[in-house]
């Protein structure tokens, strides 16, 4: 999913656009076959459960996910990015921390952290 003008940070703020505007076509664009999302209320497991979850299940799909910063790991395998979850009216729902790991320019996993 990433070439040489892209920076790791990219494909993070890509998911987020993604979910924010039920673009579930450039989700599954940027995860891998084998994607695994780690949360504190599940884990779940596959490019297509976690699209179908996305689009089908979530509690709340008019939320926004503003991005407070990104943070490259040292060994430029992945970021974290700090974000807030806000609902329909931008109310806060939660802040949250997610580390995104990638495997051949796409996202392979992201472990969730939530306050």
């Amino acid at each position: 999913m990433t070439d040489g003008d892209e920076t790791p940070a990219d494909p993070a703020r890509a998911y987020y656009r993604a979910l924010d505007e039920g673009d579930y076509d450039l989700l599954s664009r940027l995860l891998a076959p084998e994607f695994v999302h780690d949360r504190p209320d599940r884990t779940i497991e596959g490019r297509e459960r976690f699209v179908q979850f996305m689009r089908e299940e979530r509690p709340q799909t008019d939320t926004s996910h503003p991005i407070d910063g990104v943070f490259r790991q040292a060994d430029g395998s992945g970021v974290a990015v700090r974000g807030r979850l806000l609902d329909a009216d931008r109310d806060p729902i939660a802040r949250f921390v997610d580390v995104f790991q990638f495997a051949e320019g796409h996202i392979e996993r992201i472990e969730t952290y939530t306050k």
